[in-house]
Protein backbone atom coordinates (compact mmCIF):
# COMPACT_ATOMS: atom_id res chain seq x y z
CA UNK A 1 0.00 0.00 0.00
CA UNK A 2 1.23 3.53 -0.95
CA UNK A 3 2.62 5.37 2.20
CA UNK A 4 0.29 8.35 3.17
CA UNK A 5 2.23 11.11 5.04
CA UNK A 6 0.79 13.24 7.69
CA UNK A 7 1.31 17.01 7.15
CA UNK A 8 0.64 19.36 10.07
CA UNK A 9 0.20 23.45 9.94
CA UNK A 10 -1.34 26.45 10.29
CA UNK A 11 -3.46 28.43 7.83
CA UNK A 12 -0.52 29.89 5.86
CA UNK A 13 0.65 26.56 4.81
CA UNK A 14 -2.49 24.77 4.37
CA UNK A 15 -3.65 27.52 1.91
CA UNK A 16 -0.80 26.51 -0.30
CA UNK A 17 -1.29 23.39 0.02
CA UNK A 18 -4.56 23.12 -0.54
CA UNK A 19 -4.22 24.93 -3.77
CA UNK A 20 -0.89 22.88 -5.11
CA UNK A 21 -1.83 19.18 -4.27
CA UNK A 22 -3.45 16.91 -6.91
CA UNK A 23 -6.83 15.01 -6.75
CA UNK A 24 -7.84 16.59 -3.25
CA UNK A 25 -10.60 15.31 -0.90
CA UNK A 26 -11.83 16.61 2.62
CA UNK A 27 -12.69 14.04 5.18
CA UNK A 28 -13.90 14.82 8.24
CA UNK A 29 -12.42 11.79 10.92
CA UNK A 30 -14.55 10.46 13.96
CA UNK A 31 -12.61 10.28 17.16
CA UNK A 32 -12.97 9.13 20.74
CA UNK A 33 -11.11 12.40 21.91
CA UNK A 34 -13.38 14.41 19.59
CA UNK A 35 -13.38 16.50 16.71
CA UNK A 36 -10.11 17.04 14.72
CA UNK A 37 -9.54 21.10 14.36
CA UNK A 38 -10.83 20.82 10.71
CA UNK A 39 -11.40 18.39 8.11
CA UNK A 40 -8.41 16.43 6.74
CA UNK A 41 -7.35 17.32 3.14
CA UNK A 42 -6.26 14.11 1.49
CA UNK A 43 -4.20 14.69 -1.97
CA UNK A 44 -0.67 14.13 -4.16
CA UNK A 45 2.15 16.04 -3.57
CA UNK A 46 5.27 16.08 -5.41
CA UNK A 47 4.86 12.57 -5.84
CA UNK A 48 3.52 11.68 -2.51
CA UNK A 49 -0.13 10.98 -0.93
CA UNK A 50 -0.44 13.05 2.14
CA UNK A 51 -2.68 14.17 4.80
CA UNK A 52 -2.54 17.48 5.59
CA UNK A 53 -5.19 19.09 8.80
CA UNK A 54 -5.00 22.53 9.79
CA UNK A 55 -3.98 22.73 13.41
CA UNK A 56 -5.54 26.18 13.98
CA UNK A 57 -8.81 25.35 12.09
CA UNK A 58 -10.67 27.39 9.33
CA UNK A 59 -9.73 31.37 10.20
CA UNK A 60 -7.71 30.34 12.52
CA UNK A 61 -10.41 29.79 15.07
CA UNK A 62 -8.31 27.74 17.58
CA UNK A 63 -5.87 29.38 20.36
CA UNK A 64 -2.99 27.17 20.95
CA UNK A 65 -4.79 26.00 24.40
CA UNK A 66 -7.83 24.84 22.78
CA UNK A 67 -6.70 22.69 19.55
CA UNK A 68 -7.68 19.55 19.94
CA UNK A 69 -4.40 17.90 19.50
CA UNK A 70 -5.37 14.44 20.46
CA UNK A 71 -8.01 14.32 17.82
CA UNK A 72 -5.89 15.72 15.36
CA UNK A 73 -3.31 12.99 15.55
CA UNK A 74 -5.64 10.39 16.05
CA UNK A 75 -7.69 11.09 12.87
CA UNK A 76 -4.28 11.25 11.01
CA UNK A 77 -3.23 7.91 12.18
CA UNK A 78 -6.98 6.21 11.99
CA UNK A 79 -6.14 7.53 8.16
CA UNK A 80 -2.95 5.30 8.23
CA UNK A 81 -0.55 8.12 8.25
CA UNK A 82 2.64 6.49 10.51
CA UNK A 83 4.82 9.88 9.33
CA UNK A 84 4.25 13.25 10.09
CA UNK A 85 6.18 16.23 9.35
CA UNK A 86 4.44 19.24 11.57
CA UNK A 87 5.48 23.32 11.06
CA UNK A 88 5.33 26.13 13.52
CA UNK A 89 6.11 29.38 13.69
CA UNK A 90 8.18 30.58 16.25
CA UNK A 91 10.32 33.30 18.01
CA UNK A 92 13.90 32.95 18.01
CA UNK A 93 15.77 33.21 21.52
CA UNK A 94 19.17 33.06 19.76
CA UNK A 95 21.21 35.28 17.12
CA UNK A 96 21.95 32.25 15.33
CA UNK A 97 18.46 31.68 14.41
CA UNK A 98 17.26 34.75 12.54
CA UNK A 99 13.94 36.09 11.14
CA UNK A 100 13.33 33.42 8.36
CA UNK A 101 15.38 30.81 8.85
CA UNK A 102 14.49 27.23 9.33
CA UNK A 103 14.72 24.75 12.47
CA UNK A 104 14.26 21.12 12.11
CA UNK A 105 13.72 20.81 16.05
CA UNK A 106 15.60 17.93 18.05
CA UNK A 107 14.65 18.91 21.46
CA UNK A 108 11.83 20.70 23.85
CA UNK A 109 10.81 21.85 27.08
CA UNK A 110 7.37 21.53 27.41
CA UNK A 111 5.83 24.89 29.55
CA UNK A 112 2.21 23.76 28.55
CA UNK A 113 -0.43 22.91 31.75
CA UNK A 114 -3.95 22.81 29.80
CA UNK A 115 -3.64 20.63 27.45
CA UNK A 116 -4.75 16.75 26.60
CA UNK A 117 -0.79 15.40 26.46
CA UNK A 118 -1.91 11.73 26.74
CA UNK A 119 -4.30 9.19 24.61
CA UNK A 120 -4.48 6.71 27.99
CA UNK A 121 -5.91 9.43 30.36
CA UNK A 122 -9.08 7.13 32.57
CA UNK A 123 -7.55 4.02 30.16
CA UNK A 124 -4.53 3.53 31.83
CA UNK A 125 -0.85 3.63 32.54
CA UNK A 126 1.38 3.76 29.72
CA UNK A 127 4.86 5.56 29.83
CA UNK A 128 6.58 6.19 26.33
CA UNK A 129 10.13 7.02 26.21
CA UNK A 130 10.57 10.40 24.87
CA UNK A 131 14.20 11.26 25.37
CA UNK A 132 14.46 11.67 21.63
CA UNK A 133 10.79 13.41 20.94
CA UNK A 134 11.56 13.81 17.37
CA UNK A 135 12.35 11.12 14.79
CA UNK A 136 16.11 11.50 13.80
CA UNK A 137 15.46 8.95 10.70
CA UNK A 138 13.29 11.66 9.87
CA UNK A 139 15.00 14.76 10.31
CA UNK A 140 18.11 13.69 8.71
CA UNK A 141 16.08 12.87 5.58
CA UNK A 142 14.70 16.76 5.89
CA UNK A 143 18.28 17.78 7.24
CA UNK A 144 19.69 15.91 3.90
CA UNK A 145 17.43 18.05 1.38
CA UNK A 146 17.99 21.10 2.75
CA UNK A 147 21.55 21.90 0.96
CA UNK A 148 18.79 21.87 -2.21
CA UNK A 149 17.01 25.10 -1.22
CA UNK A 150 18.06 28.71 -0.92
CA UNK A 151 17.45 29.47 2.70
CA UNK A 152 19.05 28.94 6.00
CA UNK A 153 18.48 25.55 7.53
CA UNK A 154 19.55 24.62 10.90
CA UNK A 155 19.90 21.00 12.07
CA UNK A 156 18.43 20.90 15.47
CA UNK A 157 17.50 23.08 17.92
CA UNK A 158 15.44 23.32 21.20
CA UNK A 159 12.13 24.45 20.99
CA UNK A 160 10.20 25.74 24.55
CA UNK A 161 6.88 25.45 24.13
CA UNK A 162 5.04 27.79 26.34
CA UNK A 163 1.25 27.71 27.11
CA UNK A 164 0.08 31.50 25.68
CA UNK A 165 -1.90 32.91 24.49
CA UNK A 166 0.09 36.01 25.66
CA UNK A 167 3.98 36.10 24.79
CA UNK A 168 6.83 35.71 27.10
CA UNK A 169 7.71 38.50 29.37
CA UNK A 170 11.50 39.94 29.47
CA UNK A 171 11.89 38.00 32.55
CA UNK A 172 10.77 35.00 31.46
CA UNK A 173 12.53 35.10 27.63
CA UNK A 174 15.63 35.73 29.40
CA UNK A 175 14.82 32.50 31.78
CA UNK A 176 14.11 30.84 28.62
CA UNK A 177 18.05 31.49 27.38
CA UNK A 178 19.58 30.26 30.28
CA UNK A 179 17.41 26.87 29.86
CA UNK A 180 19.12 26.59 26.76
CA UNK A 181 16.07 27.51 24.45
CA UNK A 182 16.84 27.93 20.80
CA UNK A 183 12.86 29.14 19.96
CA UNK A 184 10.21 29.65 21.60
CA UNK A 185 6.03 28.76 20.26
CA UNK A 186 3.03 27.74 21.53
CA UNK A 187 2.34 24.91 19.21
CA UNK A 188 4.80 22.02 19.66
CA UNK A 189 3.54 20.65 22.76
CA UNK A 190 1.70 17.71 23.08
CA UNK A 191 1.91 17.04 19.14
CA UNK A 192 5.37 14.90 19.83
CA UNK A 193 4.03 13.38 22.90
CA UNK A 194 0.84 11.99 21.02
CA UNK A 195 2.71 11.17 18.13
CA UNK A 196 5.11 8.87 20.15
CA UNK A 197 2.08 7.42 21.76
CA UNK A 198 1.02 6.68 18.10
CA UNK A 199 3.93 5.28 17.08
CA UNK A 200 4.21 7.77 14.81
CA UNK A 201 7.40 8.97 13.24
CA UNK A 202 7.62 12.83 13.72
CA UNK A 203 9.73 15.66 12.83
CA UNK A 204 8.97 19.60 13.38
CA UNK A 205 10.35 21.86 11.13
CA UNK A 206 10.52 25.64 12.88
CA UNK A 207 9.94 28.67 11.03
CA UNK A 208 11.55 31.83 12.58
CA UNK A 209 9.78 35.00 11.98
CA UNK A 210 11.09 37.74 14.49
CA UNK A 211 13.48 37.39 17.68
CA UNK A 212 11.84 36.68 21.71
CA UNK A 213 11.32 40.08 23.57
CA UNK A 214 14.68 39.24 24.87
CA UNK A 215 16.20 41.23 22.29
CA UNK A 216 15.74 44.93 22.16
CA UNK A 217 14.93 46.43 18.66
CA UNK A 218 17.70 47.80 16.81
CA UNK A 219 15.06 50.71 16.13
CA UNK A 220 12.04 51.78 17.35
CA UNK A 221 9.04 51.08 14.87
CA UNK A 222 4.99 51.63 15.30
CA UNK A 223 3.22 48.39 15.84
CA UNK A 224 2.13 48.34 12.18
CA UNK A 225 5.34 48.43 11.08
CA UNK A 226 6.34 45.64 13.02
CA UNK A 227 3.40 43.45 12.12
CA UNK A 228 3.73 43.63 8.41
CA UNK A 229 7.77 42.81 8.85
CA UNK A 230 6.86 39.81 10.87
CA UNK A 231 3.94 38.55 8.59
CA UNK A 232 6.76 39.22 5.39
CA UNK A 233 9.48 37.05 7.45
CA UNK A 234 6.29 34.59 8.10
CA UNK A 235 5.91 34.44 4.49
CA UNK A 236 9.32 33.87 3.39
CA UNK A 237 9.81 31.30 5.98
CA UNK A 238 6.61 29.41 4.58
CA UNK A 239 7.27 29.50 1.41
CA UNK A 240 11.31 28.24 2.18
CA UNK A 241 9.50 24.97 4.09
CA UNK A 242 7.22 24.19 1.42
CA UNK A 243 10.55 24.24 -0.66
CA UNK A 244 12.20 22.17 2.01
CA UNK A 245 9.25 19.21 2.14
CA UNK A 246 8.69 19.50 -1.69
CA UNK A 247 12.90 18.42 -2.16
CA UNK A 248 12.26 16.06 0.71
CA UNK A 249 9.15 14.23 -1.15
CA UNK A 250 11.51 14.70 -4.52
CA UNK A 251 14.35 12.43 -2.46
CA UNK A 252 12.55 9.04 -2.89
CA UNK A 253 13.26 8.20 0.19
CA UNK A 254 11.07 6.17 2.32
CA UNK A 255 9.33 7.99 5.11
CA UNK A 256 7.71 5.34 7.16
CA UNK A 257 10.14 2.46 8.17
CA UNK A 258 8.56 0.12 10.21
CA UNK A 259 11.73 -0.60 11.82
CA UNK A 260 11.91 2.65 13.30
CA UNK A 261 12.44 3.12 17.05
CA UNK A 262 9.38 5.26 16.66
CA UNK A 263 6.60 2.61 15.86
CA UNK A 264 7.72 0.30 18.49
CA UNK A 265 7.29 2.75 21.28
CA UNK A 266 4.31 0.89 23.02
CA UNK A 267 5.84 -2.44 23.01
CA UNK A 268 7.38 -1.97 26.52
CA UNK A 269 4.90 1.03 27.38
CA UNK A 270 1.81 -0.19 28.34
CA UNK A 271 1.92 -1.24 32.33
CA UNK A 272 -1.58 -2.10 32.75
CA UNK A 273 -2.30 -5.64 33.42
CA UNK A 274 -3.93 -7.18 30.33
CA UNK A 275 -6.98 -8.40 32.55
CA UNK A 276 -7.80 -4.83 33.43
CA UNK A 277 -7.62 -3.19 29.56
CA UNK A 278 -11.26 -2.25 28.57
CA UNK A 279 -13.08 -3.20 25.27
CA UNK A 280 -13.43 0.98 24.56
CA UNK A 281 -9.14 1.16 25.46
CA UNK A 282 -8.79 -2.10 23.21
CA UNK A 283 -9.99 -0.17 20.30
CA UNK A 284 -7.70 2.69 20.89
CA UNK A 285 -4.70 0.89 21.15
CA UNK A 286 -5.22 -1.06 18.41
CA UNK A 287 -5.26 2.14 15.77
CA UNK A 288 -2.41 3.26 17.78
CA UNK A 289 -0.17 0.57 17.44
CA UNK A 290 -0.89 0.08 13.43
Amino acid sequence: MEEIIGLIGGTGIGDVFEHQLRNVRKIQVKTPFGIPSDKIIVGSFAGRRIAFINRHGNGHKYSPSVIPFAANIFALKKLGVKTVIATTAVGSLTYKMKPRDLVIVDQVIDKTFKRQNTFFDGFGAVHCELAKPYCDRLRKILANVSKKIDAEVHKKGTYVCMEGPQFSTIAESLMHKKWGGDLIGMTAMPEAKLAREAQMCFALVSMVSDYDCWRKPDKKAAAPELIKEIIGNLTAATENTIKLIYAAFQSKKTFCDDNCPCRKSLDLAIWTAKEQISPEFSDILKILRS
